[in-house]
């Protein structure tokens, strides 16, 4: 079948879409720390059936120490710092602007592989930063007192999802150079190592929400949310269409098509979620929000392409 990859990373662009908007509302009726220590469990569950089904052991194979460590900081950063600073936006600013933020974890993946990995940063790849940051810019400022511009948005959220952004970002390299340790074994074919580094860093995960969760509100806000029915549906549901289904999938799509074209449509989130923000949270939507958001896409999709 032609444009396979292609059309499996629009599927991608738009479960990604359902998590945000799942995340918003499971994060507003359970709370950030409750919702993401369920992620985190609920994932763990899926990776260990997934795990029995193909290889036959309910555990990762080929984990190094090195891998270990790494993936647990990638966790730390990119879940626990990083999922935290994401739900907590989607509270504040909605998951509608959350995602045209995290347009911004590309370039900080490159940022910080240019300073770990000596990774090289083109001219081409710095002007799609600078499209990037405009596009965003468009959408989130507005005409002020005295013709000066002034911000939209409450300036927390948008600290919270620049934060989500970059530990994103940075936690992508931290796993790319976890999975450079993981040691070869012959009952897991390769494409199951993405799945089996998530799962330490998902491990990382239940510590560091149940340890935050426990200082700030003890267990009592979990043990509310257990007993949630609708809740419970929707932390099942953002699980499965985020960090399985979407992983899955997007590593199943450059697969089929090259890397910058899987990555450029399933960067198309912050324009496929703008309707669906409108009919579920009857969010307004302006000319400059959506002029905005394809600004930044454009942004992102000229630093895969070029």
């Amino acid at each position: 079948m032609s444009f396979i990859g292609e059309l499996i990373s629009i599927g991608v662009a738009f479960s990604w879409t359902a998590t945000a908007l799942l995340s918003e509302f499971g994060s507003k009726r359970l709370g950030n720390l409750s919702l993401n220590v369920l992620r985190m469990s609920l994932a763990l569950v899926f990776s260990l059936v997934l795990f029995l089904v193909v290889t036959g052991s309910p555990l990762p194979a080929g984990v190094s120490t090195e891998a270990c460590g790494w993936m647990l900081l990638s966790g730390l950063v990119g879940y626990v710092i990083g999922d935290f600073c994401l739900f907590q936006c989607y509270i504040i600013i909605g998951s509608r602007f959350g995602q045209l933020f995290m347009t911004l974890a590309p370039l900080s993946a490159a940022l910080m592989a240019w300073v770990t990995l000596g990774q090289e940063l083109t001219l081409v790849s710095l002007l799609a930063m600078l499209i990037t940051l405009s596009g965003i810019a468009i959408s989130i400022l507005g005409r002020g007192e005295h013709h000066r511009l002034s911000l939209n948005l409450p300036l927390s959220g948008v600290l919270f999802a620049i934060g989500a952004a970059v530990c994103q970002g940075v936690g992508l390299v931290l796993s790319k150079i976890g999975m450079n340790h993981f040691e070869p074994v012959a009952s897991t074919p390769e494409w199951l190592i993405p799945f089996n580094a998530n799962f330490i860093r998902c491990i990382a995960g239940i510590i560091g929400f149940s340890a935050l969760l426990f200082m700030r509100k003890g267990v009592k806000p979990l043990g509310k949310a257990l007993h949630d029915r609708k809740g419970l549906i929707v932390a099942i549901a953002t699980t499965i269409f985020g960090p399985f289904v979407g992983v899955g999938f997007s590593l199943m799509a450059v697969q089929y098509t090259a890397a910058g074209i899987a990555s450029t449509l399933m960067a198309m989130t912050p324009i496929i979620i703008l309707l669906p923000s409108y009919w579920l949270f009857h969010e307004r939507i302006t000319w400059r929000a959506v002029f905005g958001a394809i600004i930044s896409v454009i942004g992102v999709s000229l630093f895969f392409l070029g």
